[in-house]
């Protein structure tokens, strides 16, 4: 299969995450509403968009780690010759590692998302319950420290001159499950939370 065309299978499902957890994107799911009544909701838009974005995000960091397991192996996946060429920036065994424990970073990113993907299903199933509001901060708290975590691998990527299309998509994950677990944590427990 082709990368790219394999991208967009990471990638669609991160953007249509990211516009479901943004205010505006109710008239994204008004025609569903009738047909799945969660989705009439904010609180069940936003989850449902912040649980599609999680998902894509961890597939994609998975994806991410086989290709470097594959580059490891002598293989290649994505290699090209222009700016954006996965395998440079994943291959490059100087940078594709965090620096403290030596973890490669595809597998820091799925681990990462699976986590996040607990703390909002769990909290979609028991929207009531007394840990909701500490899994919403804590998902908060970890794709803000996300962001630190981006800012090192794009200046990796501008040190290679290269840019990796599936870390970006993942980074986006980030940034969508930000903006969820944030709009989530500032619906708790207003009109809307308890409308759902």
């Amino acid at each position: 299969m082709d990368p790219n065309l394999q991208l967009m299978l990471y990638l669609i499902p991160t953007i249509v995450g990211l516009l479901l957890v943004l205010p505006f994107g109710r008239s994204l799911v008004t025609p569903f509403a009738e047909s799945y009544p969660s989705l009439g909701t904010e609180r069940g838009r936003v989850f449902f968009g912040l649980i599609l974005t999680c998902i894509a995000g961890a597939a994609v960091s998975f994806q991410t780690l086989w290709i470097s397991s594959k580059i490891s192996e002598g293989g290649n996946f994505c290699s090209a010759d222009t700016v954006f060429s996965c395998d440079d920036v994943i291959g490059n065994a100087e940078y594709n590692v965090d620096p403290i424990f030596g973890l490669p970073w595809g597998g820091i990113g799925a681990a990462t998302f699976c986590i996040l993907l607990y703390l909002v299903y769990s909290s979609s199933k028991e929207p009531n319950a007394s840990w909701v509001p500490l899994h919403l901060r804590l998902g908060v708290l970890i794709t803000f420290s996300g962001f630190f975590v981006i800012a090192l691998l794009v200046y990796y990527e501008f040190q290679m001159e290269k840019i990796c299309q599936y870390c970006t998509t993942a980074h986006l994950a980030n940034i969508g499950a930000f903006i969820g677990f944030l709009r989530l944590m500032r619906m708790d427990d207003t009109k809307e939370w308890n409308d759902a």
